[in-house]
This record gives C-alpha cells, sequence and structure tokens, in this order.
C-alpha cells in the first residue's frame, strides 16, 4: 500500500460542526490530504477561516442551524453541490453534550440533545444519498462516542449516552442498506477529547481524575488524533471497510 491510498485529491467534504475541535481538526487533515471543503456551523468560524487560510486551503462556510430547522440540512447539501459541483465525503461532526441527573431532566433539554445529536445527523445522510448515488458511491462519516458504548463514568448522561448509541446503530444500519451502491458508512467513537466541549469536565476536580484513571493512556487524546482516523475512514485506504465504529480513546472502553 501507498500513501495515495490516503490522498483525497478531487474529492468534495462536507464537514458538519467544522468550525471547531474535531470537525476542524478534520478539516484540516483533509485539506492536507488534498480535499475540498464546505465547512458548516451556526455561526461562520473566523477562527477557523484564519486557521485554514494561513495554512494554503480553500474552504467554504455555509451556516446552518441543524438543530432547530429542518430544512437546514437539504439546504446545506444543496449549496454544498451549487459551489463544488458535488459532494463526496460526508462528515456529520456537530453535536452537543448535556449532563444530569435522569430524574430532574426535563424534556426540553431531551429534545436539544436529540435533535442535534441523532435528528439532525439522519437528516444530513438522507440529504446528501441522492448526490452520492449520481456520482457512483461516496462516504458518511458519523461522529459517535464510548459514551454511545459504555456509560462512563462519574457525571450522568442518559440523554446523551442515549444519542450517541442511536448515531451508532444508524450507521450500522444505513451502511448495510447502501453498500451495494458503493457508499461506505462508518463511525468515529472518540474518549476523552481535548475541545471546547470537554474542558469544564477536564477542569473538574471530581471529574477528571476518574477520566483519568480509567484511561489505560493516562491522558486525553487530541483531535489531531481522531482525525487521522477520520482520513482512513474517509480514504481509499479504508476502502473495504462500512459500518464499523472505530474507537478512538486511549484504551478507555478496555476497561
Amino acid at each position: 500500500m501507498t500513501l495515495k491510498k490516503f490522498r483525497l485529491d478531487g474529492r468534495v467534504a462536507l464537514i458538519t460542526g467544522g468550525t471547531r475541535g474535531i470537525g476542524l481538526a478534520i478539516a484540516h487533515a483533509f485539506a492536507e490530504a488534498g480535499a475540498r471543503l464546505v465547512l458548516s456551523g451556526r455561526t461562520l468560524g473566523e477562527e477557523a477561516a484564519d486557521s485554514l487560510s494561513d495554512a494554503g486551503h480553500k474552504v467554504d462556510f455555509v451556516a446552518a442551524d441543524l438543530a432547530d430547522d429542518m430544512g437546514a440540512a437539504d439546504r446545506l447539501v444543496a449549496e454544498t453541490i451549487a459551489r463544488t459541483g458535488k459532494l463526496d465525503i460526508l462528515v456529520n461532526n456537530a453535536g452537543i453534550a448535556i449532563h444530569g441527573d435522569s430524574g430532574d431532566f426535563d424534556d426540553e433539554r431531551w429534545r436539544r440533545i436529540m435533535s442535534l445529536n441523532v435528528d439532525a445527523v439522519f437528516r444530513v445522510c438522507r440529504a446528501a444519498l441522492p448526490e452520492l448515488r449520481r456520482s457512483g458511491g461516496g462516504t458518511i462519516l458519523n461522529i459517535g462516542s464510548i459514551s454511545g458504548i459504555v456509560s462512563n463514568i462519574p457525571q450522568n448522561q442518559v440523554a446523551y449516552n442515549s444519542s450517541k448509541a442511536a448515531v451508532h446503530m444508524m450507521t450500522k444500519s444505513l451502511a448495510s442498506e447502501v453498500a451495494a451502491e458503493n457508499i461506505r458508512v462508518n463511525a468515529i467513537a472518540p474518549g476523552y477529547i481535548e475541545t471546547d466541549m470537554s474542558r469544564g469536565g477536564i477542569a473538574n476536580p471530581d471529574w477528571f481524575p476518574i477520566w483519568r484513571n480509567q484511561t489505560p493512556m493516562g491522558r486525553v487524546g487530541q483531535p489531531e488524533e481522531v482525525a487521522s482516523a477520520a482520513l482512513f475512514l474517509c480514504s481509499p485506504a479504508a476502502s473495504y471497510i462500512t459500518g464499523e465504529i472505530l474507537v478512538v480513546d486511549g484504551g478507555y472502553t478496555t476497561r
């Protein structure tokens, strides 16, 4: 195998939640591999734009509120095709985490999590499928979590865990459905990664020692470490892999 199998030259990648954290790291990895990027977020991140342009990469940004606007997924995919002429890779990275005891967890917070972490993922996949079929195939990558595999501690987060388990099963089911059409669908299940979403927990003196002790490698991961796995799964190097949930967690789920 040559390094060319990890290249994405000529491919267009749409990354939701692509303006920070894991999504932005994936954007950098894909751009370095030759992909043309379209990133989406609720707002257009100037920091993301600067980091990519400073590295010499061309990228388009499309604002989309995938949680509250049911038509946003269709418009996002349509805008991607209008700007680039096609769509080859979809990365569903947008998501939120809300903790709380189940007995006090109201319907509004439950729906906030499910609307973005589950409903929006399905809608963007559904919107992308016609273009992937038209072009003869493509790749979908969903960002799940170890929280869809284990009930990680000490924080209580039934809604978040449930949403990520749903993403994993959605990935497997869709992969089975579209495999014969040359469309691969996989997911990554990150462990604790140092991003804006996790920094509060990392700073929590009651939570972080348990997170670290539960992780055999004894540290949190970096967004770039997830991005490397994303590049592999979305590249020709993974051409016979579909329906897989690739865990990137420093060994957390081994314990």
